[in-house]
């Protein structure tokens, strides 16, 4: 698992794609920062960050993707899947390190960002349990994005089918819960709240930490990932 994981690590920067990734999510981050937050704790208001995050995590539906979509469709154009589904290495292990070696990046990038909020304690009034939530809420999202995006890789072998795919399944998961308002039958209404992303969100911008909502972005993760076993397991055996 280690050699995987350093592997894939490095391949986000033998790539493209990891300087791409973080020059693009830094820039768009500062930005919509010094937008919604900088400005107001400026003009001596209550900065909130709740804009902020919002932004941030339709940003993420876009942005993610690019870190997801060449880990297996890449394998399988490179003619490296059968290396991959012949050696000795567990499945599970090979899909944990490389959906942990996305996660790294993901989670580090975000950890950079945070830097922003210098800014906002030395001239706004944050309230740092709110921004302790927000910072919670947006790790456990992470990891729920990422292993979607890992599953949906395994499925294709074309990368731009991956990414637009993965962009497409995380935008419904985050907007599902606004189609309520549209809908008269209860039932299904409860079922697009249940299935929402952006709704569980809502307890960690608060400051609360919500046991259910990490449950629900747990479980999310281990259903995506073990779907991605599946699949392995069925190809190594086909």
């Amino acid at each position: 698992m280690g050699a995987i994981l350093k592997k894939e690590l490095r391949s986000y920067f033998t790539s493209p794609i990891g300087y791409v990734y973080i020059a693009v999510y830094l820039a768009i981050s500062g930005f919509v920062f010094s937008m919604f937050t900088v400005q107001q704790a400026s003009s001596g208001e209550d900065a909130s960050v709740g804009t902020y995050f919002t932004v941030l995590m339709f940003v993420y539906s876009i942005l993610v993707p690019l870190l997801t979509m060449r880990i297996f469709a890449d394998e399988k154009k490179q003619g490296t899947e059968q290396l991959l589904l012949t050696s000795r290495v567990p499945i599970w292990s090979m899909v944990l390190a490389k959906f942990v070696a996305a996660y790294i990046m993901f989670a580090s990038t975000f950890l950079i960002s945070l830097l922003d909020y210098y800014v906002l304690f030395k001239y706004g009034k944050p309230q740092p349990g709110v921004l302790f939530g927000y910072a919670v809420g947006v790790l456990l999202l992470g990891a729920a994005f990422v292993a979607i995006g890992v599953f949906i890789s395994s499925l294709t072998e074309n990368q731009i089918i991956a990414a637009v795919g993965t962009i497409a399944v995380l935008l419904l998961m985050l907007c599902v819960n606004f189609f309520n308002q549209y809908i008269d039958i209860s039932w299904i209404r409860v079922v697009c709240n249940w299935l929402s992303i952006y709704s569980r969100f809502g307890n960690f911008t608060y400051g609360v930490f919500d046991f259910n909502a990490l449950l629900y972005y747990a479980s999310i993760c281990f259903v995506f990932l073990f779907l991605t076993v599946r699949v392995y397991q069925r190809r190594r055996y086909q």
